[in-house]
């Protein structure tokens, strides 16, 4: 096989695309202008279904391992709670969010990645690209400055929210960048009332403050500094930080060093196309929004899931239908902008000014979260797991209790979807079923997994999404519908 994979930037995007990649068999580089990985903690939240996705890789196992299970989203407006989101109740193998220093994810993405025989390369600079219908041309500059030109059959940008892809590429970064500045740190407390199974949420008339709990000892702590000015925002001292805890906090929380602190101010944007030709964008290069609800690193991990298994069946030589990659923008733009969206509902609810409209939020909000179903549905929204795909082009027929794109999750004991190759899952069972797997070895896994449901035939795809359900009668239209994928390779399909 020869073609090849070009990903720029190996930041926690960077490393899933290229650990996806790798393991599907596709030959794959990662470059990264900086010298080495980083070592702050930026992004600290995973979510049930990335963890659900990364575990068809073995990477959940061992992040679950170094990271802070939080069960419970808190809002606080003053000393009374306004709400208590429960995230245990949702149905996912990771019940709970993760917490972890973005190094220490990282980090253990470039093991899993080092076990397929591929590590970053650091100090290498993507200095300039060139596509056409063929593949695309980059020019990497080393760290003494020396410039080779390569060849590659598909570049992936996932060089973040400055990326220089998107640069070259011309394409508008459309959105705003809210007038709010706002720092965020990393420090070790004591006195903390709440237990660190939980995060808070702290409603101010002065502004917002935030606690992401990473260890008895250890929070994530993001506060708003107020309106922006000319000047660009700097990170607040401890002891700032301290009086603002003070106000703002619970009470009683002192806070005893610190680890890592920044400043900065929320961009709301995103990029009109996903895809440009053989380039494509992912993460922070694609989208950009409020850190409220913690999703942007996993948003950008679940852009590469969703692109590698499509690229790996195109490097593969399995599919050439145009549709396949073409979905990748198709899908994830719209969640991309949800998120968007979403978060930017949440930061302007913890961010009124108006005393009174804070009274009215106060109001609404500890009405609203005390219904069970909009529990639900925000705990879906948040953990993530309520993402799908209901418009996508490669939803397939669907008759039966699901509907195409939805998530599903395999039967307890059964290994996850798309686990070993970028194939689809077959759940049901009889003869006609065993054909139409053994007529697409290429595309289908070789084993008949159990029944979704009752006389149904289900097709998953490889990362866990319903591609098409009809009852089993009717399975010449699951094997239409692969058919469009790829021609079946010679196995006899019973007659009709």
């Amino acid at each position: 096989m020869t073609n090849r994979v070009l990903v720029a930037g190996a930041g926690p995007v960077g490393l899933t695309l290229g650990l996806e990649l790798s393991r599907f068999g596709v030959p794959v580089r990662v470059i990264d202008k900086i010298a080495g990985p980083s070592d702050t903690s930026r992004a600290v939240a995973i979510w049930p279904r990335t963890l659900e996705l990364l575990d068809r890789s073995g990477v959940a196992a061992d992040l679950v391992k170094a990271g802070n299970h939080v069960v419970v989203a808190n809002i606080f407006s003053g000393h009374s709670q306004v709400g208590r989101i429960e995230l245990g109740g949702i149905t996912s193998p990771f019940p709970f969010a993760l917490m972890a220093p973005q190094y220490e994810t990282e980090g253990v993405l470039r093991r899993h990645l080092k076990a397929h025989g591929i590590e970053p390369e650091f100090s290498t600079e993507l200095a300039d690209i060139a596509q056409d219908e063929d593949g695309v041309t980059a020019t990497l500059r080393a760290a003494d400055g020396k410039e080779t030109t390569e060849r590659f059959d598909w570049l992936v940008a996932c060089d973040g929210s400055h990326s220089v892809v998107r640069h070259r590429l011309g394409l508008e970064f459309e959105g705003d960048t809210l007038s709010l500045d706002w720092t965020q740190g990393d420090f070790h407390l004591t006195g903390m009332p709440i237990p660190f199974s939980e995060l808070a949420i702290f409603w101010h008339p002065e502004g917002a403050l935030m606690f992401f709990p990473m260890a008895p000892d250890r929070y994530r702590i993001i506060t708003s500094l107020g309106p922006s000015t000319d000047v660009e925002p700097v990170p607040l001292e401890m002891a700032a930080f301290q009086k603002v805890i003070d106000r703002r906090g619970p009470g009683g929380i002192t806070l005893t060093d610190t680890v890592w602190t920044s400043a900065f101010r929320i961009n709301e944007r995103q990029v009109g196309s996903y895809r440009s030709g053989r380039i494509f964008l992912a993460g922070d290069a694609a989208h950009v929004h409020s850190p409220a609800g913690g999703q942007g690193m996993n948003t950008g991990m679940q852009d590469a899931i969703n692109l590698a298994w499509k690229l790996a069946l195109v490097c593969r030589g399995v599919s050439r239908a145009p549709v396949l990659l073409d979905s990748y923008d198709a899908e994830r733009r719209p969640v991309g902008a949800e998120v968007i969206r979403e978060s930017g509902r949440l930061t302007k609810a913890a961010t009124l000014e108006n005393h009174a409209l804070q009274d009215v939020r106060n109001f609404v909000a500890h009405l609203v979260l005390g219904l069970p179903a909009a529990q639900h549905a925000i705990a879906g929204m948040i953990t993530e797991v309520a993402i799908g795909y209901p418009q996508s082009p490669l939803n397939g027929p669907s008759d039966g209790s699901s509907t195409a794109g939805a998530r599903m999750l395999p039967a307890v004991g059964e290994r996850p979807y798309g686990a070993e190759a970028p194939r689809f899952s077959l759940c049901g069972g009889g003869e006609a079923a065993a054909s139409v797997a053994a007529a697409f070895p290429a595309l289908v896994e070789p084993r008949l997994r159990p029944a979704e449901a009752a006389g149904m035939l289900t097709l998953i795809r490889p990362d866990g999404y319903l591609a098409a359900a009809v009852p089993e009668a009717d399975w010449r239209d699951i094997a239409a519908y692969l058919a469009g994928f790829a021609a079946p390779t010679g196995a006899a399909l019973p007659p009709a």
